[in-house]
């Protein structure tokens, strides 16, 4: 495939005091975003679009290794330590589709020796034979989208798979050979009572997965439930749910460990703590965003062409856009991830990913401590319980 190899100019912020060069970089993961799905769900702000009858596989396939190809400077000799297909729904591709596309990664930038290799799922694609040779070409994780087991719930939210098709994935899955696998399920459903969500937790984890996304949802612009509002739990039972949900995934073992995330020892999404610890990723696909640190101490966030249609196009640039962060972005940007870790992170990876000086948060940190949002630890920052309820309100303590 031919592919305009222009970029977009990098859009800068203001004059800024030079940062000082990072004294070593970040974690390299890459994010691959495939944009279709059966059908669009109701709720979904996701880049996703109604899949025709005949996806272009071959072709989407050359297009995101071209588009990585132009990304590799980035890469800096370091080895990828995760790959997260994310969607739409990654599981609409052919084994034979994701097979040359890992294999094509591979010779472009090395895999660490232990890589988390994730697939985002959903119960209606889920085939035996197609999740067998998904496991055999390296695939190691499963995310698997349930988001309720009951038939009422499933058919409010747009969902194309029933209950006992969700059980049976999580069943599927295991027989496949995936040891390791996450199911997506959501809470605060229209008309959802305590004893509906907590039925829901239940049959989650009696599957037993080795992790669980457990969230709320939320009412997004541009979605069909933000023009046309279902009818959501009062904030009284929202609070019920979330009190009891946690109490029964930590009776479990399910540890949470990011906001709305739970696992089991040893199996926190390593994609996704390094998202939350500043890491680095590589975004390639329709839409796909992604966050990298050079050598001289610039961080750059980059976003690719929206449409599918439009990245498929030759003429058109697969970079939409990029951003270098400013000295005034960077304290928002390190807390707005590293915060939602219930343990937060060492103080010390401020500096080493950012290039900035720890001092540069003490006004923030002093107002969120003394807020009660923010806890008290000299070595760590970390919201306290009140500050990972308010998160938003905590975070603005860090806007220049």
């Amino acid at each position: 495939m031919t592919q305009n190899t222009s970029a977009q100019p990098l859009i800068h912020g203001g004059a800024q005091t030079p940062r000082a060069a990072l004294p070593h970089l970040p974690p390299l993961a890459l994010y691959i975003h495939i944009p279709w799905c059966v059908r669009k769900c109701p709720y979904c702000d996701f880049n996703s679009h109604t899949a025709s009858k005949v996806l272009p596989e071959e072709e989407y396939v050359d297009a995101l290794l071209a588009d990585l190809d132009q990304d590799l400077h980035a890469a800096y000799g370091r080895e990828l330590s995760s790959i997260f297909f994310g969607g739409g729904t990654p599981s609409l591709f052919s084994a034979t589709a994701l097979g040359r596309l890992l294999r094509g990664v591979q010779a472009r930038i090395p895999f660490a020796a232990d890589i988390e290799i994730t697939l985002e799922a959903n119960p209606g694609t889920f085939e035996q034979e197609k999740f067998v040779a998904y496991r055999k070409l390296g695939i190691n994780r499963l995310s698997i989208g349930i988001q309720s087991f009951q038939q009422e719930k499933l058919e409010a939210l747009g969902r194309i798979h029933n209950g006992e098709e969700a059980v049976r994935a999580a069943d599927m899955a295991r027989q496949a050979g995936f040891d390791n696998f996450n199911l997506d399920l959501m809470h605060g459903l229209p008309n959802q009572s305590l004893d509906d969500a907590l039925g829901d937790l239940r049959q989650a984890i009696a599957l037993k997965p080795t992790h669980l996304s457990w969230y709320q949802l939320t009412l997004e612009p541009n979605t069909v439930f933000w023009n046309q509002p279902p009818a959501l739990p009062e904030d009284d039972t929202l609070w019920d749910i979330q009190e009891a949900g946690q109490a029964l995934l930590a009776e479990h073992g399910y540890a949470q460990y990011e906001v709305s995330a739970y696992a089991q020892p040893d199996r926190a999404a390593r994609h996704n703590l390094n998202y939350w610890s500043f890491g680095d990723f590589i975004g390639i696909g329709a839409g796909a965003h992604g966050k990298l640190s050079h050598p001289d101490g610039r961080i750059v966030r980059t976003w690719k062409t929206r449409a599918p249609k439009d990245y498929l196009n030759p003429a058109k640039s697969f970079q939409a856009g990029a951003k270098e962060l400013t000295n005034e972005e960077l304290p928002f940007e390190f807390l707005m991830n590293a915060l939602r870790l219930t343990e937060g992170v060492d103080a010390r990876l401020y500096a080493e990913r950012t290039g900035l000086e720890l001092a540069s948060l003490d006004e923030g940190r002093r107002d969120a401590e003394q807020s009660g949002l923010m806890q008290v630890e000299p070595s760590r920052l970390a919201a306290t319980d009140r500050g990972q309820l308010f998160l938003n309100d905590l975070l603005q303590k860090f806007l220049s």
